[in-house]
């Protein structure tokens, strides 16, 4: 069974159709790189799948649980997003939080929802602190834990944003253009620490303009047009020898380096 399902999800915003039937599925550990030009879909998607948008029709189904069966209040949606984490094109991190803060935020008030919060409170904040350093460590910021966002780059910004997402173990990372807002200095910075997270055990799925890291990093790529699915296969097949004539004049131009 596939750890990631998502079947015909449609999702319209007043008379624009922007999804018009979504179908793919990722194995556990894989990484799926979704590309198209601005307007094919591609955060619309990554928002339906985190539960920020409500798909109109469809599927998702996590490890053989069917996600889109009903909303009913906010606490059900809430427990639903924490099967995916996401990382958005400007960071938004918390400007008045610490780096670690940032990252342990969502967390603790998670933790407080829990029945024994009161009565462990320490020691399970203490996990959380624990648990963020690793983090900020993985993405190479331990030392700017006590920072303030205003005092980072871009690329550490993203990267603080990158361990804030991985805080709650989600299940399925998304990248919603994780460099767009980055200048090209910054960019590899940020590309490193997303393939540094490649593991046999985190999903992970990229929309990105970076088509070498693409090409590179994914296992699937999904290239999207106009709400559909255009072509789908390994990067061998997209970017080596893509069918579709959309697909082809999309990718005209890019400059592929060797391995």
């Amino acid at each position: 069974m596939a750890h990631l399902v998502v079947e015909n999800l449609t999702k319209t915003f007043g008379t624009l159709k922007v999804l018009k039937g979504v179908d793919f599925s990722l194995e556990k550990g894989e990484v799926l790189a979704i590309i198209g030009s601005s307007g094919s879909g591609k955060t619309t998607l990554l928002r339906c799948l985190n539960f920020l948008e409500t798909a109109d029709g469809g599927q998702i189904t996590v490890s053989g649980r069917p996600l889109l069966d009903g909303y009913n209040n906010d606490e059900d949606i809430r427990k639903k997003r924490l099967n995916f984490g996401l990382v958005f094109q400007s960071f938004n991190l918390f400007p008045q939080y610490s780096v670690l803060e940032n990252v342990c935020l969502a967390p603790e008030l998670h933790a407080q929802e829990k029945p024994d919060f009161k009565a462990n409170k320490a020691a399970i904040l203490a996990d959380i602190r624990k648990n963020g350093m690793e983090l900020l460590e993985k993405v190479g910021l331990a030392d700017k834990a006590d920072a303030y966002p205003c005092q980072l780059s871009g690329g550490q910004q993203q990267r603080v944003a990158i361990a804030r997402a991985l805080a709650l173990s989600p299940e399925i990372l998304c990248f919603d253009e994780p460099t767009s807002a980055l200048d090209p200095n910054l960019t590899g910075e940020v590309l490193r620490v997303i393939r540094s997270l490649k593991t046999s055990d985190r999903t992970m799925i990229v929309v990105t303009h970076e088509m070498d890291f693409a090409r590179k990093v994914a296992d699937k790529v999904i290239f999207m047009a106009n709400g559909i699915i255009e072509e789908e296969g390994t990067p061998e097949q997209v970017f080596g020898n893509p069918q579709s004539e959309l697909t082809k004049a999309f990718l005209t131009g890019f400059d592929f380096t060797e391995d």
